[in-house]
């Protein structure tokens, strides 16, 4: 598979520009960078989570999500880009009971138009 330099440096940038605003926890931020029919598979229920289409509804999911989880954060540890597709792997931390607590996992991303159409996650464990 080869891959434009053009167009994996802006799906770099435009996930870049995401985890920073999903980190903030800035709705309006993610609105901005999210295609009107974008997807989002959550990792929950298990096995194979929920699977949650358009902006509005892919909102409305965050903002409940971020009230729920203020102190949530995910920290990139790579970011694999092959033209506008691209994985992230992260952890993710947060307070459980008063103690850290964290989990790893996989964001598979597609971009289209500078904004992302797709996130698709996956948890360890």
């Amino acid at each position: 598979m080869s891959s434009s330099p053009g167009a994996a440096e802006s799906t770099r940038t435009v996930i870049e520009r995401f985890n920073e605003a999903f980190n903030n926890h800035d709705v309006n931020a993610l609105a901005q960078l999210l295609t009107d029919d974008t997807v989002f598979e959550n990792t929950s229920p298990p096995p194979d989570g929920t699977r949650i289409e358009g902006k509005a509804a892919v909102l409305d999911f965050w903002r409940g999500w971020f009230a729920k989880n203020a102190d949530a954060a995910f920290d990139a540890e790579d970011i694999i880009v092959c033209d506008n597709r691209a994985v992230v792997r992260w952890i993710y931390r947060k307070l459980r009971d008063g103690q850290p607590w964290h989990i790893r996992g996989v964001d598979v991303f597609t971009v289209r138009g500078g904004r992302v159409a797709a996130k698709l996650s996956y948890v360890k464990g």
